[in-house]
């Protein structure tokens, strides 16, 4: 397929912002507000020119420019860090030659792109992800040696995609001739699809024979496609008999993916399953501060008070927490125009009615979770999950009795905090509980030590 100049500049710059949506690099509405209206002006090896619809704009991307290199990087799967520069129209310079990136648009069963920042090294490990991480880093170690499939299960925007890229980038570092290749489960599909369309599916088999390392993302996804299921069955045998690695990600344990065939389920659990829960405190606080150094900014340049309360308040997963970091940084630069360090009272006004937290002290429904579980002796992940055990049920539904009670928040809110249940389950759950507590003083008494527990801690 041929495209001229004006077009593949446009089409690469539309995927560029479609990759920094749907991973949420910048906030959705700095993207809408100061990226839509920009182009993509000029595009080699080496550096690509924007032209920003006006000198707002042009401070925006200019204050961003890394966050747009590591994507477009990315995006461009190419090896050598793109520099970008930013240019209002009637600053427009001389175009140069197009990117040399030939196959672009045109590979059929090319690998999504990995993220070259997203390692180890800047994967911040704490109690909720220890046991996933040091797993991770094993399999990247000894590729195939280990657990095959690494199964890494957990809500989203906790760091399963971090961990699989962080695998990759460690692999092909440690030995570039390896065939690395990463997928969306989704992408899979339609890849498949293609392939049978264009008579090309065993050519598409072969291809995937020859991966030495076979990471997929959203594997929950393939549930219900049947003959996916027939070819990823068919790739996934043959890359394990020659002993390469598998690594993927779901948002739930293999037995709780509904539509996904038994023999799939059966060898996800013959491998290692590790589960990544909510960051707490800390986690939450030093994944925060990383992100800020990321994005060229020092700790001292927001409140500390300020950047507690978006640590405390934002810890459901790092996404959470990284769109409340955009969403401060695009309120102080509209409205903070002093340049100065973000003030308290900045960072509450751009995150008013944000937060799910409704008192003072900071008791939020994570935590209120996290003290149910560890009084039964289960993960924060097993709480929110969709398994209907009856002692996992039953934490499940002490948890949500407390969130209202003691936070007084919409039962909706109270349902995105556990899998985004719908408010008729919230009351259900509210009302057994209630009715429980009336009728059987053992049930009684545990409610009342667990939330005993939950107001002494405050």
């Amino acid at each position: 397929m041929k495209y001229d100049r004006d077009q593949y500049l446009s089409e690469v710059w539309n995927s560029i912002l479609q990759y920094m949506r749907t991973n949420q690099i910048v906030d959705p509405n700095v993207i809408e507000t100061f990226y839509s209206g920009c182009t993509l002006y000029s595009l080699t090896d080496e550096k690509a020119i924007i032209i920003a619809e006006n000198i707002i704009s042009k401070q925006i991307l200019i204050s961003q420019t890394e966050l747009i290199e590591h994507s477009m990087t990315d995006v461009l799967s190419t090896d050598q860090k793109m520099i970008v520069e930013i240019h209002t129209p009637n600053e427009t310079p001389v175009k140069e030659n197009l990117f040399s990136a030939k196959d672009y648009f045109d590979n059929d069963f090319k690998s999504m792109p990995v993220q070259a920042d997203r390692t180890f090294e800047n994967f911040v490990v704490g109690d909720c992800n220890r046991e996933s991480h040091a797993a991770s880093l094993a399999c990247a170690l000894n590729p195939g040696k280990f657990w095959n499939p690494l199964f890494i299960y957990g809500n989203s925007g906790l760091g399963k995609t971090h961990l699989l890229m962080a695998i990759a980038n460690y692999v092909q570092k440690a030995d570039p001739s390896k065939k690395v290749y990463y997928t969306e489960s989704l992408k899979f599909v339609e890849t498949v699809v293609n392939a049978i369309r264009d008579n090309k599916i065993d050519e598409f088999k072969q291809f995937m024979y020859s991966v030495d390392l076979l990471l997929v993302d959203d594997i929950q996804f393939l549930a219900g496609k049947e003959k996916s299921h027939e070819v990823f069955f068919t790739i996934y045998n043959e890359l394990v008999t020659n002993r390469k690695q598998i690594c993927i990600a779901s948002d739930r344990q293999p037995k709780e993916i509904k539509g996904l065939e038994e023999r799939l389920i059966s060898r996800f659990s013959s491998g290692l399953s590790v589960g990544i829960d909510s960051p707490e405190f800390e986690t939450s606080l030093a994944i925060l501060q990383m992100k800020i150094k990321q994005n060229g900014y020092g700790i001292d340049d927001i409140d500390q008070e300020a950047l507690s309360y978006i640590a405390s308040n934002f810890s459901g997963n790092v996404r959470d927490l990284e769109g409340a970091w955009n969403r401060v940084l695009f309120y102080a630069i509209q409205f903070q125009p002093d340049g100065g360090c973000i003030r308290f009272d900045t960072v509450m006004n751009a995150l008013k009615n944000q937060a799910v937290v409704s008192d003072k002290t900071g008791l939020s429904p994570k935590k209120i979770i996290k003290t149910v579980a560890d009084y039964y002796g289960l993960t924060r992940q097993q709480i929110t999950s969709k398994t209907r055990t009856k002692n996992i049920a039953n934490a499940r539904h002490i948890s949500i009795y407390l969130c209202r009670k003691l936070l007084d928040i919409p039962y909706n809110k109270i349902g995105d905090e556990f899998g985004g249940r719908d408010h008729s389950t919230i009351i259900s759950a509210c009302s057994k509980v209630e009715k429980q507590i009336q009728k059987d003083s053992v049930y009684a008494t545990a409610v009342s030590d667990i939330e005993n527990q939950i107001t002494a801690a405050r």
